[in-house]
């Protein structure tokens, strides 16, 4: 099960070493060593959440996950998103972007760090809406009941956290116009990129989101009616509709996860500047460590790794909202990856915890419940 899952990213990991190795030696393999933890360590989050879209779809569109989607993963958003961020705001052509990559390192990073505002603009706002649409969730199983009870009786409200996440924008954007008030109008217009970027991503959650949600609540409804009208359905020749809505849904369901993706993507591909600004080295590294999120994903999903650990999902939702909160700090402040990273992983390994513990709960509860009927029904 585990080399099934995990060897198309063994068979890349050695592959992509030893192209590091012959590009630039012992060092460059080092780097791409680096960069690969990076990305699996600010991402695992990304894996968990994946998995709870992921498990829904059906054994084909996994497949068009860990292929298609991997090739849009890698060389899209590690390879070509960088490339193409600093061709939009350089104004310069494909080629000439790409030929500024490799020869002229240190303007690309450049470039790239000027477009950070409204790049962590975006991510930052789709992440917070995905934060915010799960927590305002009025859930059966709730991790820290304290916060989720009140925060499930205010999601009744609607649009409550477009509302929230439209506040939150302004007060970002407002506080990078200060900022370049007090210096003097230096990068005045960066507070206008800042609102555009974040309102962008928010239509773009409501979209792909939106569609997905329809064509996904439209399949379950389908499914439910599918046995009452098989037998017409056949004389009909209406279950090919069927088979076509399920591809429609799991298209957009297919579209959510790559946006997610992209999302996820952002922060790992701004940190990875701080370890290098060769785009090959940071291609390999980064793709390296999208492979194993992609296959991880999958893994969670074949093992049911969520319905055993019914927690996960939520302290990876947290995660997200940690992560969307950083990015738009990012947009005035720096902070270190490391952080990032670190708080994903402990808000994860947390709620891990908290699932086996709740599973011990359980079987401990269950045992002694088996233990009382034996008793009363020996006449003890």
């Amino acid at each position: 099960m585990l080399l099934k899952t995990f060897g198309w990213s063994f068979a890349v990991t050695a592959l992509g070493l030893v192209a590091a190795v012959f590009y630039g030696g012992w060092t460059a393999l080092g780097i791409v060593a680096i960069l690969t933890i990076l990305e699996i360590s600010l991402s695992f989050d990304n894996a968990v959440v994946n998995a709870g879209i992921l498990k829904k779809m059906n054994a084909f569109w996994q497949k068009i996950f860990l292929t298609i989607g991997i090739l849009i993963a890698v060389f899209g958003m590690r390879l070509v998103f960088p490339v193409v961020i600093v061709a939009i705001s350089a104004q310069l052509g494909p080629i000439e972007a790409v030929d500024l990559a490799l020869t002229d390192k240190d303007r690309y990073q450049q470039l790239v760090t000027d477009a950070h505002p409204s790049i962590a603009a975006f991510g930052g706002m789709f992440l917070l809406m995905i934060f915010l649409d799960f927590i305002f969730e009025d859930r059966d199983i709730k991790w820290l009941g304290w916060i989720e009870r009140p925060l499930a009786k205010l999601g009744k409200v609607d649009m409550l956290s477009v509302c929230i996440a439209l506040i939150v924008l302004l007060i970002a954007s407002m506080t990078v116009a200060t900022h370049a008030h007090q210096h003097g109008g230096a990068h005045a217009d960066k507070a206008e990129t800042v609102l555009l970027a974040g309102i962008a991503g928010l239509i773009t959650y409501l979209i792909v989101g939106g569609l997905s949600s329809y064509f996904e609540n439209k399949l379950e409804e389908d499914e439910e009616r599918e046995h009452e009208e098989a037998e017409q359905a056949e004389r009909t020749g209406k279950p090919k509709s069927a088979v076509k809505l399920a591809g429609q849904a799991a298209f957009f369901m297919f579209l959510y996860l790559e946006v997610l993706d992209a999302s996820f993507s952002f922060d790992g591909v701004i940190g990875a500047f701080a370890i290098t600004n060769d785009i090959v080295l940071m291609a390999l590294g980064l793709g390296i460590g999208a492979m194993y999120v992609r296959s991880l994903t999958v893994y969670l999903v074949r093992q049911g790794t969520l319905d055993d650990y019914v927690y996960l999902e939520h302290g990876a939702h947290y995660a997200i909202g940690a992560l969307a909160a950083l990015l738009l700090i990012t947009i005035q402040y720096e902070i270190n990856e490391i952080i990032t990273g670190l708080i994903g992983v402990i808000l994860i390994a947390a709620s891990f915890w908290s699932s086996v513990r709740r599973n011990k709960a359980l079987a401990e509860a269950e045992g002694k419940g088996d233990s009382e009927k034996a008793e009363v029904s020996s006449g003890v």
